[in-house]
């Protein structure tokens, strides 16, 4: 009684309530009620008597819960005591057996308290015999041995698998979970012959490493040995995939045992892979420079289980994990375009590092967007190669938490931590996980613990950092001997059989070096592989006059309509009952469109057009400057409303998402999108332009150099606000010089254009040019309500992009200074040109930075055959554009007018900002100091007295 004192010294009535609120639901109340309410439940059905303690309505006795007696008189048993320590004992197994699972395969496990002994429950060796109901929860009946419920726990949760599921909340999938793990792991034994293919993988992935180890010594190649299970592994997802209607897999996978996966599950041939090592394989450099061999991506197709699956493994650069979202995405892509988002036929599997997927933040962000609904993929199978070390950093100094794989809780995604020395069991805990993913169409992770047997590249020496580790992995048989000889002592396979394979394999290799030829996989292209296929390599000279991208006025009205119609019964707030009739006059009216109009008469028109119209990134629907307003919002129920869904009959959707709080992995997940589809128009939006900071190595690694390193083009759209307002350092710039020092080799379109029809075009052209490049878009802020920022519709219904826009106020032959400049500080130059009268300097406006548009700006400047050109930009002189524009105009340029050099981007005080910008413009109009200073002192006086 002494154990239950806290409960007899409590009020009846409360407890019976809790009762009940338990009945309800269980987790509506304290685990330690919760328990409680377990075991006296229990003793109600297994009272010695037969009879009940409870009223016939399931209720407390109230008159018994009065009574500090008899209010514990259901429970105070021993052996309803002994049933509630049992139940606990399963559930601590079921929660921390994974803690002492045998899973390393080369040394003991850390000791991390899993307090899993009989003592810690209350429990003893005299209880082993004693036969306990809750053995029915294991699968043993009511009358289960305590000795045979813990060798039943012991078998399922320490063995060669760890399981955690238990932090799962939603009860259905637990439960479905729970039974796999509790039935089908004990039972799990496949036949001889799978047992066999094992075997063959084992051996194609020992002996291929092996084969290199011998013939290129010295060479990197990020072996896999120690981890050659990730082989049969893969093979098992995919063949299983196969049996549950997968059609598609795409592998993102970083460095280590990527030449394996390529040769031993994509069928890359080994001509292929040792013509590379051996230095024969002749480049193709004409899209650019190339990537190393361990970086590349394949296609191929193969049979699984009498069924075709097009295989995918995805180039990646050497940042670990960055190439996680860039599959999502493409993912996501194929889903929406050939699979009519019928998640069972696209499966992504992304190989991660243990020390990579705990370190890289990339790793969180794309865990995060899982399950949101402008990223979903029907889920990933996370399959993690385990190798305890990180470079030369041991897992303790690489992360704080218990597992690598900790970041699977965040989304409820259960863990299986498995031996990679125990190839059966981790072809189940893959087979498992795939079944999993079809099912909920959720992630899951597989965190295959193993090791790597050389340092991290194979001139490297582990001892170094880590002797006592690599003494052992020294004397470690590799998985395939480890697994040879747990089949010949079970008596599966012969042992010869196991020594001819390797043979036979061997005899393969050495043929295939000395250019025997091998049959490559057959590929049947897809129907969007087509569309890749037919376009063309850009040529310079598609650079000097941009194709015509004009709609038709009937197109141009549709939209319109489209846009200032909304359904019946939509209430909106008073403020879009203005938008909505601005942009009526827009439309119909005064005919002038402004930027938020023209970006959207740029969508619906390719929406008509059936293209895909994808845009993504922070606050996108309404825009973080509340000018775009894509989607509305009813002002009583928030239904929203996305008027360009109804332009006409047959259209494409538009796609528009508010993005997570992440840069770099919906960066990523974007151009993974563009990556599969070359016909959708993809756009992310920074929320300020120099939040593209926090996606710097997606910009680098991928999107400037994915045509020069891996011959693969992408239309992606980057709209990055920019311009200064008085905003302060963070955000004003869009650090344009970045993406102006990385532009080469016409790899990406950067832009700072001043008209939406510009603009318009620009987005059209994305989609009309014969190829693809990214578009970087210095974004207006401020320009987007200025009044002299719109365009006439004229000019969206003819034309093309233009790339130089020449000054029509200027008188050409008096024209003495010219002041070149682009996006929103022509807007300043403009409004004191015009203040001054000052038709002897011309403004000529770059709307294109790179490709260089030199023989458009050429004309422009021949007008002026006399006149100093002037570089003018508002961010100071060591950022902008200057530095760029000395590679094409060095002596061209007098010189360049803008902010003095500085560390940070702008100011942070409005003031300064004003007077820096007043100085800016007088500068460019060369007018004197003192003139300057007179105007700022009238100005601040002029403002004193309107405030007074």
């Amino acid at each position: 009684m002494d154990a239950y004192s806290y409960i007899a010294n409590a009020h009846g009535e409360y407890i019976d309530q809790l009762y009940q609120s338990y009945k309800a639901d269980p987790q509506s109340v304290d685990v330690s009620w919760q328990k409680f309410f377990e075991g006296f439940d229990f003793a109600q059905q297994y009272s010695e008597d037969g009879g009940t303690q409870a009223d016939g309505e399931g209720v407390l006795s109230t008159t018994a819960s009065t009574n500090q007696a008899g209010a514990i008189r259901a429970v105070d048993t021993v052996s309803a005591d002994k049933e509630t320590q049992v139940r606990n004992l399963i559930h601590a197994y079921r929660s921390r057996g994974h803690l002492v699972a045998r899973t390393n395969p080369v040394r003991e496990r850390k000791d991390r308290k899993a307090r899993l002994s009989l003592s810690d429950f209350g429990l003893s060796e005299a209880d082993l015999d004693t036969t306990f109901k809750n053995g029915e929860v294991l699968g043993l009946g009511s009358n289960a041995k305590l000795r045979d419920i813990v060798a039943a726990l012991d078998k399922v949760y320490t063995r060669t698998i760890g399981f955690e599921y238990m932090y799962i909340r939603d009860p259905q999938v637990l439960d479905w979970f729970r039974e796999k793990v509790e039935k089908d792991s004990l039972s799990f034994n496949p036949g001889v012959e799978y047992k066999k293919r094992i075997l063959s993988k084992l051996n194609e992935a020992v002996v291929f490493e092996n084969f290199l180890h011998t013939k290129f010594l010295g060479q990197k190649r990020f072996s896999l040995e120690g981890g050659e299970t990730t082989i049969p592994a893969l093979d098992a997802i995919i063949r299983k995939g196969a049996e549950l209607g997968v059609e598609e897999v795409m592998i993102g996978m970083a460095h280590r045992g990527r030449l394996n996966v390529l040769a031993n599950i994509m069928g890359k041939t080994y001509e292929q892979i040792f013509s590379e090592f051996e230095g024969t394989a002749v480049p193709d450099l004409t899209m650019g420079d190339g990537d190393v061999k361990y970086h590349m991506g394949y296609s191929s197709q193969v049979e699984a289980g009498g069924r075709t699956v097009n295989l995918k493994l995805a180039p990646n650069p050497s940042h670990l994990e960055a190439v996680n979202p860039v599959v999502e995405g493409f993912v996501r892509a194929k889903l929406d375009h050939g699979y009519q988002n019928d998640y069972n036929k696209v499966l992504p599997i992304l190989i991660h590092g243990d020390a990579a997927v705990a370190g890289q933040g990339i790793g969180y962000e794309v865990t995060q967007m899982s399950q949101l609904e402008g990223y979903k993929t029907g889920g990933t199978v996370h399959f993690v190669i385990n190798n305890q070390v990180g470079f030369t950093t041991d897992f303790e100094d690489a992360r704080s938490s218990i597992y690598s794989t900790d970041l699977a809780k965040i989304i409820d995604a259960p863990v299986m931590h498995v031996n990679g020395d125990d190839p059966e069991a981790v072809v189940f805990a893959v087979q498992l996980a795939t079944e999993y993913r079809q099912q909920f169409h959720a992630d899951i992770f597989i965190d295959m613990v193993c090791y790597r047997r050389h340092g991290h590249n194979e001139s490297d020496e582990p001892k170094f950092t880590q002797p006592t580790l690599y003494n052992l992995i020294s004397k470690h048989q590799n998985p395939r001997e480890v697994y040879n000889a747990m089949l010949v002592e079970r008596g599966d396979v012969d042992k010869e059989l196991a020594n001819q394979m390797d043979k036979e394999f061997r005899d393969t290799l050495q043929a295939r070096l000395d250019l025997v030829k091998q049959k490559p996989l057959p590929y049947n292209y897809q129907a969007l592989e087509n569309e890749w296929r037919s376009l063309r390599r850009s040529k310079p000279e598609d650079f000097d006059q941009s194709p015509v991208t004009g709609i038709s006025e009937e197109l141009v009205q549709k939209v319109g309509k489209a846009l200032t119609t909304l359904p019946e019964g939509f209430r909106p707030l008073k403020q879009i009952e203005k938008l909505m009739e601005e942009r009526r006059k827009m439309f119909f009216e005064s005919r002038n469109l402004n930027w938020a109009a023209g970006e959207l008469l740029a969508y619906g028109s390719l929406l008509a057009e059936k293209h895909i119209v994808r845009l993504s990134g922070q606050d996108v629907q309404r825009g973080t400057f509340s000018h775009r307003h894509a989607v509305l919002h009813d002002a009583e129920t928030s239904a929203p409303y996305n008027s360009l869904n109804y332009i006409e009959q047959g259209q494409e959707q538009l796609r528009i998402y508010n993005s997570l709080l992440s840069e770099y992995g919906v960066l990523g997940f974007e151009f993974g999108y563009a990556m599969a589809n070359p016909t959708a128009l993809v756009i992310w939006e920074a929320q300020f332009g120099d939040f593209a900071n926090g996606a710097q190595t997606m910009i680098d690694q991928f999107i400037v150099s994915s045509e020069s390193k891996w011959q693969r083009m992408n239309g992606l759209v980057m709209l990055l606000p920019h311009g200064y307002e008085g905003q302060g350092p963070e955000h004003s710039n869009a650090r344009p010089e970045r993406f102006l020092q990385l532009a080469a080799e016409h790899n990406i379109v950067v832009a700072n254009m001043t008209t939406p029809a510009n603009f318009f075009h620009a987005l059209r052209r994305q989609l009309t040019w014969e190829f693809r490049k990214p578009l970087v878009v210095m974004s207006p802020k401020s320009m987007l309500r200025h009044p002299l920022c719109v365009s006439p519709v004229e000019e969206f219904t003819s034309g093309t992009f233009r790339e130089v826009l020449g000054d029509v106020y200027a008188e050409d032959k008096k024209v003495k200074r010219v002041l070149l400049c682009t996006g929103k500080v022509y807007f300043d130059l403009l409004e004191e040109q015009q203040k001054s009268e000052r038709r002897d300097v011309a403004i000529v406006r770059l709307e294109q930075l790179h490709p260089f548009p030199q023989k458009q700006l050429a004309t422009e400047l021949a007008k002026y055959p006399k006149a100093k050109v002037y570089w003018v930009q508002e961010e100071p002189e060591n950022m902008g554009y200057w530095n760029y524009l000395l590679r094409f105009m060095r002596r061209e340029l007098e010189d360049v007018i803008s902010r003095k050099p500085s560390a940070s981007p702008a100011t942070g005080y409005n003031k300064v900002h004003i007077k820096e910008q007043k100085d800016l413009v007088a500068r460019a109009f060369d007018k004197p100091k003192e003139a300057v200073a007179d105007a700022t002192i009238k100005e601040t006086a002029a403002n004193a007295q309107k405030a007074d």
